[in-house]
């Protein structure tokens, strides 16, 4: 409903009830936009020290970012590259496996099936950082006998992440059950499986949420600190979090222009990501539309 210009509420009443909405948003805006505008600046500033960096640098300079990529504080390209890796098999699995048990849950009727989503919703309360000490002794025994899975390598490491594989479930299982049953009905009339009947027609319309969930749980895997550092520690096998935690912690005041450099290269896959997926989001949207 439009209002007419003269109906429209002036002054005082404006205020009231829009007016400090407005400030509201523009306090949180800036809030939010405070630590990465710093970030950012910081990554520009060739002196690189806490007390010349501000929201506005006084010069402009790519120094940081030759010297991040020139190696001088570390391997930060294998970082990098470790990180996407991981990040992207992960991903990959865990959207995989959600996608999968989502579908049971949803379609299929069998014992347990109340059970066992109350105790995916109840395992999630819980973060995974609780088990690392049972998790570190398990993949250390693992590495004794399969050095492959073991410390110190990116495949232990993404199998650890892998453990929260079916974290999606209950987000991905909503967008099956808008799905109306009468195609799997009319699937099965024409001869399909349920592996066809999955991958056919369910999994084309509920692409919007598989492209949501595979960019949270890359974003999750690219970011994981705790983790990565406990499993993690050569520089041949480090991921981006654990490398540049330990530039900034050889020296905090020095190194935040090359500190800040990694984090705003660490974004650029991010949005490239972010900006892919796009086009499954709306495209996704239009399949179901048309259904």
């Amino acid at each position: 409903m439009t209002l007419r210009s003269d109906e429209r509420p002036t002054g005082l009443r404006w205020w009231r009830r829009v007016g400090w909405r407005h400030v509201v948003g523009l306090l949180a805006a800036a809030f939010a936009l405070f630590p990465v505008l710093y970030i950012v600046s910081a990554s520009f500033n060739p002196l690189g020290t806490v007390a010349a960096s501000g929201l506005i640098p006084e010069r402009l300079s790519l120094e940081n970012f030759s010297r991040l990529l020139g190696g001088e504080k570390g391997p930060f390209v294998v970082w990098l590259m470790n990180s996407l890796l991981v990040a992207s098999l992960v991903a990959c699995g865990q959207v995989l496996c959600s996608a999968l048990a989502a579908y049971a849950f949803s379609r299929f009727r069998f014992r347990g099936r109340r059970g066992g989503l109350l105790a995916l919703l109840f395992a999630q309360m819980f973060p995974q950082f609780l088990a690392a000490v049972a998790l570190f002794m398990m993949v250390a025994r693992f590495g004794e006998v399969f050095p492959a899975i073991g410390l110190n390598t990116l495949l232990g490491y993404g199998l650890v992440l892998m453990g929260g594989a079916l974290g999606q479930v209950w987000v991905l299982k909503g967008f099956f059950d808008s799905i109306p049953r009468e195609l799997d009905e009319a699937a099965t009339l024409d001869g399909a499986s349920h592996w066809q009947t999955f991958i056919g027609i369910i999994l084309p319309l509920v692409s919007p949420a598989l492209a949501v969930a595979a960019l949270l749980s890359f974003i999750g895997v690219i970011g994981d600190f705790l983790l990565a550092s406990i499993f993690l520690t050569d520089d041949s096998v480090k991921t981006v979090a654990v490398g540049l935690y330990g530039i900034i912690l050889g020296d905090k005041s020095t190194n935040l222009g090359v500190f800040s450099a990694g984090c705003v290269l660490l974004t650029v896959p991010i949005v490239i990501l972010f900006l892919w997926l796009q086009r499954f989001i709306v495209g996704g949207l239009t399949a179901g539309t048309g259904k």
